[in-house]
């Protein structure tokens, strides 16, 4: 079994930054496929940032290409998403998932998630 801790949201101006952290227990992290979602209210939970074990291999959804970075250490058992340049858009609840296969999925475990708000 593996249990993700999310940490690091809050809430931030339009152009801002934040870095989001995902901490993994239960299991050794260069094992697994680590991955970022959001889900904004009203809407359905969409895919943000997935990473491959080595970290060498990353892939993004298209809206926030440029802007975020998931990157890991696996050494801390920890999953990134640096996020900047943040749009009022980028509100929503974010979820670091862990998988076995490949950075776009799927995926098999779940954090309880991490508000996100960017105010205009």
């Amino acid at each position: 079994q593996v249990q993700l801790v999310e940490s690091g949201g809050g809430l931030v101006q339009a152009g801002g930054s934040l870095r989001l952290s995902c901490a993994a227990s239960g299991r050794t992290l260069s094992w697994l496929v680590m991955g970022w979602f959001r889900q904004a209210p009203g809407k359905e939970r969409e895919f943000v940032a997935g990473i491959n074990r080595s970290g060498g291999s990353k892939t993004y959804a298209d809206s926030v290409k440029g802007r975020f970075t998931i990157s890991r250490d696996n050494a801390k058992n920890t999953v990134y998403l640096q996020m900047n340049s943040l749009k009022p858009e980028d509100t929503a609840v974010y979820y670091c998932a862990a998988g076995l296969r490949t950075t776009v999925g799927p995926y098999d475990y779940w954090g309880q998630g991490t508000q996100v708000t960017v105010s205009s």
